[in-house]
């Protein structure tokens, strides 16, 4: 004869949160350089992100601190570098801008994100709101 196994308990799933954005900013973006990641915030919650993210090199750093977008672009053409940079939100000096861009190769010190995500950042952030870059 068979004999049925007593029901086992299986343990219960375990999920991993993601890490949550480590700035003080409410309704703009964080980026993690540490951790290689942005996020994209809209009243003190996490409306996309944590999504990977590619930085400039020491030599061409993409710069920590508090900024606020100036201005967007769709379908910007970088003067200096004569490089697409699809769904620019610039923020920085310099040009410093999110853009979609390879996130295994550097930038000139730009955020890059996936063709994907940087449409999400551009079409989720306006002008004057918060970016802060630890």
């Amino acid at each position: 004869p068979t004999t049925t196994p007593p029901h086992t308990k299986t343990p219960p799933h375990t999920k991993t949160l993601p890490p949550p954005p480590p700035c003080a900013v409410t309704t703009g973006a964080c980026v993690s350089l540490a951790q290689r990641l942005a996020w994209l915030l809209r009243d003190g919650r996490v409306v996309r992100g944590p999504v990977q993210a590619g930085f400039g090199p020491p030599e061409d750093a993409t710069p920590a601190g508090s900024f606020h977008v100036v201005w967007k672009d769709r379908e910007h053409r970088s003067s200096v570098y004569g490089t697409d940079m699809p769904n620019s939100v610039f923020f920085a000096a310099g040009g410093i801008a999110f853009h979609a861009g390879p996130l295994d190769a550097p930038s000139h010190g730009c955020v890059h994100l996936t063709d994907t995500d940087s449409a999400a950042f551009f079409d989720g952030l306006n002008v004057g709101d918060a970016v802060q870059v630890l």
